[in-house]
C-alpha cells in the first residue's frame, strides 16, 4: 500500500478545525479517517481532534482479526463513542457548548472494505479508472435532492448547500451510515468538503489519473482547490492498494 494525508487551513479561514488520519495496524490492516469539526471558540478543532485521536488509538488497540460483522459493529461503538467523548467535553467545558464534527472513515483488510460516515465530509473509491463517490451526504440539500425538490444543479448552488442534517455532537443518539465496497478498486480517497466544495468529481479524478505518486496527488487537490478560493480547511487522505508483486 502507498498512502499519505493532508490537511490544509484553506485561504479564508484563520485556523484549522480538520483532523485526518491514515492508521496501520499490526496484522496490516488500514484505517483512514477525516473529520471536519465545527464550533465556536476553536471548538470544532477540538471536537475533530477527539475523533481522530480516539480512532488512532482503539484502532491499534482493538482492531485485529475482525470479521467483516464485527468490523460493522466495531465502527458503530466506535462513533457511538466517539459521539459520547464530545457530549462529555463540552459538559465540562460550557464555552464549546454546540461543537461538534463530521466523520467520514474507511476500513481496509485483505477481506473487505467498509466505509462510515457521519455528515458531508465524502468518501471515493477509483475502479476501472473511474471515481465514484461511495458516501452520502447529510445535508439540507441533499435530502430535498432525494425528495425530488431540488435538482443536483440547484442544489450545488443552493445558499444553505451546507446545512448538516447529521453530525457527531449535534445528538445524543448518532447514527452512522456503513458502507461495503467490493475488493475490485485500486484507490480510496477521503476528503473534507473544502475539497468537494472547490473540486467535482471529474475534476478530482483527473488529478488522480495524472502523473505523480500519493504524495504529489494530495497536494495537487489542496493545491487547485486553494487556486479556486479555498474557502473552508482542506482535508485529503489516499491510499494506492498494491496488485502482488509490488506493482500499482
Amino acid at each position: 500500500m502507498k498512502s499519505f494525508y493532508l490537511t490544509d487551513a484553506g485561504k479564508v479561514r484563520s485556523h484549522n478545525e480538520d483532523s485526518v488520519i491514515i492508521v496501520k495496524n499490526n496484522d496490516g490492516e488500514y484505517l483512514m479517517a477525516i473529520a471536519d469539526g465545527m464550533g465556536g471558540h476553536s471548538a470544532g478543532e477540538v471536537a475533530s481532534s477527539i475523533a481522530i485521536g480516539y480512532l488512532g488509538k482503539h484502532f491499534k488497540e482493538t482492531f485485529l482479526h475482525l470479521n467483516k460483522v464485527n468490523a460493522v459493529n466495531w465502527i458503530r461503538d466506535a462513533v457511538e463513542e466517539i459521539n459520547t467523548l464530545i457530549f462529555q467535553h463540552e459538559k465540562m467545558h460550557p464555552e464549546s457548548k454546540g461543537m461538534g464534527t463530521t466523520l467520514v472513515m474507511a476500513v481496509l483488510t485483505k477481506d473487505y472494505l467498509l466505509f462510515g460516515n457521519v455528515g458531508d465530509s465524502s468518501g471515493f473509491v477509483m475502479k476501472d479508472n473511474k471515481l465514484h463517490k461511495v458516501t452520502y451526504d447529510h445535508t439540507l440539500v441533499n435530502l430535498l435532492v432525494s425528495a425530488g425538490e431540488l435538482t443536483k444543479e440547484e442544489a450545488s448552488v443552493h445558499p444553505k448547500k451546507n446545512v448538516l442534517m447529521k453530525a457527531l455532537g449535534a445528538s445524543l443518539e448518532i447514527d452512522v451510515d456503513i458502507f461495503d465496497c467490493d475488493m475490485d478498486i485500486t484507490e480510496i480517497l477521503l476528503s473534507s468538503d473544502g475539497l468537494t466544495n472547490m473540486l467535482d468529481k471529474e475534476q478530482i479524478e483527473k488529478v488522480l489519473l495524472s502523473a505523480g505518486d500519493v504524495e504529489d496527488k494530495v497536494i495537487k487537490l489542496i493545491k487547485k482547490a486553494n487556486n479556486r478560493g479555498g474557502t473552508d480547511n482542506i482535508s485529503v487522505a489516499y491510499l494506492i492498494r498494491e496488485e502482488e508483486g509490488g506493482k500499482n
